[in-house]
């Protein structure tokens, strides 16, 4: 068995902690279908991981990682065979099974997807788990009947991961969209990738009122708490606000009367679980939606020497857009 690099979260007499380390082969964790990988990403969740400031890893030790993107080198599932670009995120994948932060994987074939033909393995991670979550969001306000002609689509945390690909997909899909965020120096960057109206975030990071004067059609909040409220009291009737984030807390203090003196409609979204017949349309979409050289704009790639520090970072904010890890 050959030897590869990771990076490996433990506990030791109650001392919690990341580093870069060796590993064998032998102790990937079980899977039909064995990858190199090629990239991986730095998302959020990767960020509470090393640092411990969220309750991410469920088993010890762990690598971080909840995306991945690389090339089969053995399989036993009947869907992928030697040589296969595949995609994997979520699914547990750095939380509860060995993930992307190594230059090695053994993950179940349930939990991959084949990479669409106009997708390079980094650009997949460009879009990662953050790209896909935006995704399912549109696909949510759409499944609910949401459209363009309906008016002002919003997306909070625009200058995110999530935030980002939500402004360039709505934008795609025909939406005039208001981007909020809280970095007045990322205008221009918003208005490159879609967005038609920027919006400060200390306008919705206060709490308001119950019902506040009807702004935005539809929207996609990843953010939560107060950010979300009031996303929720600006909506118009039969409006939708489509979730999938709590940096703003996870905490809701909202009043019903949006729900019932307007219908709106609050969409949950998560992008954990396998569903891979989503996610293979989710894939499918974004490939033919956003050209390469918009994904690249939303891209820095980073060498894998680099990734723990980064993680660190992104739990501060000091992240735009998305950062990817090239494996040595």
């Amino acid at each position: 068995m050959s030897t590869f690099k990771a990076v490996l979260i433990d506990k030791n007499s109650g001392r919690y902690g990341a580093e870069y380390v060796v590993m064998n082969e032998a102790a990937l964790m079980p899977g039909d279908v064995a990858l190199d990988i090629l990239y991986s990403a730095v998302n959020y969740k990767d960020g509470l991981a090393v640092t411990g400031k969220g309750p991410v890893v469920r088993r010890f030790p762990m690598v971080p990682g909840v995306d991945l993107a690389g090339r089969v080198t053995h399989s036993a599932h009947e869907g992928f065979a030697t040589g296969d670009l595949v995609v994997a995120t979520g699914c547990g994948i750095g939380e509860a099974h060995y993930g992307g932060f190594a230059q090695k994987a053994r993950l179940s074939g349930d939990w991959l997807v084949k990479l669409p033909d106009s997708l390079t393995p980094a650009r997949a991670m460009t879009i990662g788990t953050a790209g896909l979550t935006a995704m399912f969001c549109v696909l949510a306000l759409e499944r609910h009947g949401a459209a363009p002609k309906d008016g002002l689509a919003v997306v909070s945390g625009a200058s995110g991961g999530v935030g980002s690909f939500a402004v360039a997909l709505l934008a795609k899909a025909g939406w005039r969209v208001a981007a909020i965020t809280g970095h007045a120096a990322e205008a221009d960057y918003l208005k490159s990738i879609g967005a038609a109206e920027i919006f400060a975030r200390d306008d919705f990071s206060t709490p308001g009122k119950a019902l506040q004067p009807q702004r935005f059609a539809a929207g996609i909040d990843a953010v939560g708490g107060v950010t979300l409220a009031n996303l929720l009291s600006q909506t118009q009737f039969d409006g939708a606000i489509a979730a999938c984030g709590n940096v703003g807390g996870m905490d809701l203090p909202a009043s019903v009367a949006p729900f019932i003196l307007r219908g709106v409609a609050l969409l949950g979204v998560e992008s954990v679980r396998p569903r891979i017949a989503l996610r293979r349309e989710a894939w499918a979409r974004i490939a033919s939606d956003l050209d390469a050289a918009m994904i690249d704009a939303m891209c820095e790639i980073i060498p894998f020497d680099q990734a723990l520090e980064r993680a660190r970072s992104i739990v501060t904010g000091k992240i735009r857009g998305r950062v990817v890890i090239e494996m040595p």
